[in-house]
């Protein structure tokens, strides 16, 4: 019986690190894209709206000036973030407190040998595996909140920098739409006396709007309110971690733990009862 509940102590535990796929929000944007493509098919003139010169003022563009205003490292170090927003979603605040419990008991059973097993199974989150790892190796409380403090606020900063990123891309591809438009305006201006020359002006100056409006409302800045979202929900995770680890390490009763973890939770999420 004791062996079993250890077992089970151990895999609340291992679920810590879990990011369970969720592919929602990538679904979403496909639907809206999908709706959008739907409007323009169901208009009859589909290949209206596709035009290469278009494209590259507002995708290059957008993407030239987003660089100028971070870096190109930073641009592209953004990416796995907001491929993980569209196809992750993110622990349950209170699943995590419940996790650190386990873990908490777990080291009140089996000692600093019990956390050790676990080990590799926290290594999906490297913020919660290195709490862990220092508890492990016998750092003091106090070394702990001050070597994963300074981590998460690092891992915040990397995170705002994403959000920042996108909502930089957002601000400028409507900016870089009205660019092509005027290009097209004027391109369109300048054979009046050539009616040939005036439709593809006229669809340079219109289409470049479009594809602005759209990768703008539609792709960038929802995103960037998702990584908003999602830096907020990994904030309190990593409280919750930071607050779990330090506690393991004064090796503090669960319950104290559960008290102290209860000051974080959202009223709706705090925990009644450790089973």
């Amino acid at each position: 019986m004791a062996r079993t509940a250890t077992d089970a102590l151990g895999a609340r535990a291992a679920a810590l690190a879990t990011r369970p796929a969720d592919p929602g929000a990538l679904i979403a944007l496909a639907g809206a894209l999908m709706l959008v493509a739907a409007a323009i098919a169901l208009g009859g003139a589909p290949t209206a709206f596709f035009d290469l010169p278009s494209l590259m003022i507002v995708l290059g563009g957008t993407f030239a000036v987003t660089c100028i205003s971070y870096s190109t490292a930073d641009v592209l170090k953004a990416q796995p973030a907001v491929f993980g927003a569209l196809t992750t979603s993110m622990p349950d605040a209170a699943d995590a407190a419940r996790g650190m419990l386990a873990l908490a008991d777990l080291a009140g059973h089996q000692g600093v040998t019990g956390l050790q097993t676990r080990l590799a199974a926290l290594k999906r989150d490297p913020f919660l595996h290195r709490a862990v790892s220092l508890v492990v190796e016998g750092a003091t409380p106090e070394e702990v909140e001050t070597i994963m403090t300074s981590e998460a606020s690092a891992t915040g900063e990397r995170q705002a920098r994403s959000a920042g990123i996108l909502r930089r891309a957002a601000e400028v591809a409507p900016a870089m739409g009205l660019i092509g438009t005027l290009v097209g305006l004027v391109q369109m201006l300048g054979h009046l006396n050539d009616p040939g020359q005036l439709g593809p002006g006229m669809a340079l100056a219109l289409l470049t709007t479009f594809y602005g409006a759209l990768l703008a409302n539609v792709v960038l800045g929802p995103l960037a309110a998702k990584l908003d979202r999602n830096a907020a929900t990994e904030a309190l995770l990593r409280r919750i971690y930071l607050i779990g680890a330090t506690s393991i390490a004064r090796q503090e009763n669960p319950r104290r733990l559960a008290t102290l973890l209860n000051t974080v939770l959202p009223p709706e999420q705090r925990l009644t009862h450790f089973g």
